[in-house]
């Protein structure tokens, strides 16, 4: 029987994860917690809080070194702070003046990379941190979407791309399980899945892009992931894990928990 095995959120937006034992699925398909927070060009046409897609954010696609940054926040103070090694770059609450210090904290950094969005287009600044920290927004899809994949597909594209160790984290689930052979989950598109007591709807397979490219520790675009997806594995689109909506009224699931088929 299939089970979990780990378990993700990323409380910024294409900014490192918090490893969970357990996570709350909302009603709507979001993961509580997930993707409250982002930093967003300032020419952006969506000048409020609303969703927009990656390319308008600071994110692994356009700025593969702030895989280089750790991150911690607290949800209940909304306090976020933001190191590179042992030197904090910023930690500041969500209040007014905390929002415009973490964003011009993130615009320096960002500057300061050989391959970074910002330097050639003046317009996208100053960046804006955007979300109320609470409230799961900022997927790269506007229905939000949780995301899960197995050890042994990632194992797979390990082998084919010449990395035993290949970190599932350049592929940013929210969910890992073993217990399938490789790519097994990409036949659930179009089925029904529970994990623990909750029940989802898997909607579609997991397109990738270029943050995949990105050493989830150095920041360097160092495995051709959409190559090797292309290539080895005879796909038209670059594609690893699946997305899913919620079958139900959610619930809380937990590392260790069996996954399983419902029709």
């Amino acid at each position: 029987m299939p089970r979990v095995v780990a378990l993700y959120r990323y409380p910024v937006k294409s900014f490192t994860p918090e490893a969970c034992d357990s996570l709350t699925v909302l009603k709507e398909g979001r993961i509580a917690g997930d993707r409250v927070l982002g930093f967003r060009f300032a020419n952006s046409n969506v000048l409020n809080g609303d969703w927009s897609n990656k390319h308008e954010f600071i994110a692994l696609v356009n700025t593969p070194g702030i895989a280089r940054l750790r991150l911690r926040f607290d949800h209940k103070t909304l306090r976020l702070c933001i190191s590179v090694e042992d030197t904090v770059l910023v930690d500041e609450t969500l209040d007014g003046q905390g929002r415009n210090n973490i964003a011009a904290a993130i615009e320096n950094y960002v500057l300061k990379l050989d391959e970074n969005p910002l330097a050639s287009h003046p317009d996208r600044r100053p960046l804006q941190l955007v979300g109320n920290g609470v409230t799961p927004r900022y997927q790269d899809n506007e229905a939000g979407q949780i995301t899960l994949h197995s050890r042994a597909s990632l194992a797979a594209v390990g082998t084919a791309a010449g990395d035993s160790n290949l970190s599932e984290l350049r592929f940013r689930s929210n969910i890992a399980i073993d217990g399938l052979d490789a790519w097994e989950e990409q036949s659930w598109v179009g089925r029904k899945i529970r994990i623990g007591r909750v029940d989802f709807d898997v909607v579609m397979p997991k397109s990738r892009c270029l943050a995949t490219h990105a050493n989830p520790n150095s920041g360097e675009r160092d495995v051709p992931i959409l190559k090797t997806l292309t290539s080895a594995f005879s796909q038209k689109k670059p594609t690893f894990a699946v997305a899913m909506i919620t079958g139900g009224d959610g619930g809380r699931i937990h590392v260790g928990d069996k996954v399983g088929l419902l029709d």
